[in-house]
């Protein structure tokens, strides 16, 4: 009973993870994602989240908020979606909400702090006229833009002395989209930052580096999978022709397939390693789980709706997430900001641009094969047991004497010299006799016969004697034997087989005083055995 529960578990789970990989991408689940986040939040995932790394509380709430104002983009009243924005917008504009961040630099708090909380002022304001909002989006827009033209940097500080391209990529999309809900007023500031960042690309990739030195701008290190993908979010905004060609040297050199698996996102380029951080999280085999998930959106911004599926796929099945019939969480919940990420990634599209013509596909449906044929195997594997012990049983119980077949081997219809030499052994198989046609014995495998009366050469499982037995047929599933010779029968079919009897029991499970019995002479006890039908 526990291997056949076993089984049909294993058979379930296989089924529903080739579904998640086989069906399109569950935009549905993410209003259960944010409800469920809101709940988190309610109960202080942003200060945990904050422990975790510098920039946890922040993320939070604006992922949060962003993800609400997308859906809201998409809605007939987006009452809801914009009163849960202006909520998360509000938290971040706390002392909490800025406390990670010195009001010493240029725009205050910095770089990172203004980018978000201005992207998602004017996501707010892009679903509903609002006068005060739109003077503070104005102001905190007025303020990067000034920082941005005195600065001989195209990258400005998030923290001080450390500037990463990311955090001000994300400040430009916001006045980018401030020149689309308003007067323009800030394409020249963009056009410079354009021109600075082509100027300073990381050498090694071709790609905005993960660092730079603040005061010149010079890359400090190599392009990053957890910086890039944000970047790629964001540029498509800025100038999308710029963005589709960085886009394909990102996919090019940052997204594979371990294992020749799913699609993933490594965190270095391709033929390059090195170490993880609060970031990226662990890197196995070299893929940061964090930048596989926010490329979900990079990709659907950039028109490449191939990886986006592939990557929401791959991601129902290794994400392992849990639903109800009014939530939806990822790896049980237990880290609520990455649910925060695929709810963003998942809610992806444009805000200034138009939607992108899809780049050519970097991959195929076809890389779920693999998989399918996996969970294929694992059912097969759960199920296997179950079958062999099925047709163990199906063999009937084992006879008493394990005697003389020889009249089956080669059609023979009387014991033969070779079934006396075996008997004369002490063994009572069918050797030197049936001379390697399959004889059922004590599970000798002889020409292809396989275990105790399991069928050989095709048969059905039934006991049947295994290949190139003349004229024998023996039928376990009843425990009714027919000589095709007209020999006599071995055994009667119900009775216990000598590991059920009192009587000791030698080697290869024969009783022992079986062959004291056997050299008397088997014929004797003819008598003994009733009729048995004979088979056509």
């Amino acid at each position: 009973m526990l291997r056949k529960t076993t089984a049909v578990v294993v058979t379930l789970v296989a089924l529903l993870a080739a579904g998640r990989l086989v069906t399109p991408a569950d935009r549905a689940g993410v209003r259960g994602q944010l409800a469920f986040l809101r709940s988190e939040l309610d109960a202080g995932a942003a200060e945990q989240a904050q422990g975790l790394f510098p920039e946890g509380y922040l993320f939070m709430y604006a992922l949060y908020g962003l993800a609400q104002v997308s859906r809201g983009r998409d809605a007939a009243d987006p009452s809801s979606q914009l009163r849960e924005a202006r909520w998360a917008l509000s938290r971040l504009e706390t002392p909490a909400g800025r406390g990670p961040f010195s009001a010493d630099l240029t725009p205050a708090y910095g770089v990172f702090y203004q980018g978000w909380t201005n992207w998602l002022r004017g996501g707010i304001l892009s679903l509903r006229p609002d006068p005060a909002l739109q003077r503070d989006f104005e102001a905190s827009s007025a303020a990067l833009a000034a920082a941005f033209d005195a600065s001989s940097s195209p990258y400005l500080a998030a923290y001080p002395g450390q500037a990463w391209p990311v955090d001000s990529t994300v400040a430009i999309a916001s006045l980018r989209l401030h020149d689309k809900l308003l007067p323009p007023r800030y394409a020249g500031t963009v056009q410079r930052w354009l021109t600075g960042v082509r100027q300073r690309l990381d050498p090694a990739t071709g790609l905005q580096p993960h660092t730079v030195d603040l005061e010149t701008g010079a890359p400090a290190s190599v392009a990053r999978g957890t910086s890039q993908s944000i970047i790629q979010r964001f540029l498509v905004d800025i100038d999308p022709g710029f963005a589709r060609e960085q886009y394909l040297r990102f996919r090019s050199q940052f997204v594979v397939r371990p294992l020749r698996l799913g699609p993933a996102v490594r965190e270095y380029p391709v033929g390059m390693d090195g170490p993880g951080d609060v970031d990226s999280g662990p890197l196995p085999l070299g893929v940061s789980l964090s930048a596989t998930a926010v490329t979900l959106g990079a990709a659907a911004v950039a028109g490449d709706r191939g990886l986006a599926r592939s990557l929401a796929s791959y991601g129902e099945l290794v994400g392992v997430p849990f639903s109800t019939p009014w939530t939806k969480r990822y790896a049980a919940g237990a880290l609520p900001i990455g649910d925060a990420f695929v709810a963003w990634s998942k809610t992806a599209r444009p805000w200034v641009a138009a939607a992108q013509v899809p780049p050519p596909p970097v991959i195929t449906p076809w890389w779920r094969l693999p998989f399918v044929a996996l969970l294929a195997l694992v059912v097969l594997l759960a199920w296997l047991p179950l079958a062999r012990w099925a047709a163990a049983r199906s063999a009937g119980p084992w006879p008493e004497s394990v005697g003389p077949a020889a009249a089956r081997s080669a059609g023979a219809g009387s014991v033969g010299a070779g079934s006396a030499a075996a008997r004369s052994a002490g063994v009572g198989s069918d050797s030197a006799g049936s001379a390697g046609v399959g004889s059922v014995g004590v599970g000798l495998a002889a020409a292809g016969s396989a275990g105790v009366g399991l069928a050989a050469a095709g048969s059905a499982g039934v006991g049947l004697a295994a290949e190139g037995s003349v004229g024998a047929c023996s039928v376990g599933a009843g425990g009714d034997e027919a000589d095709a010779g007209g020999g006599q029968a071995d055994h009667e079919g119900g009775r216990a087989g000598p590991e059920e009897s009192d009587e000791p029991v030698g080697p290869l499970g024969v009783a022992a005083d079986h062959g004291d019995e056997e050299a008397a002479g088997h014929e004797d006890r003819g008598d003994q055995h009733p009729e048995r039908q004979h088979l056509p």
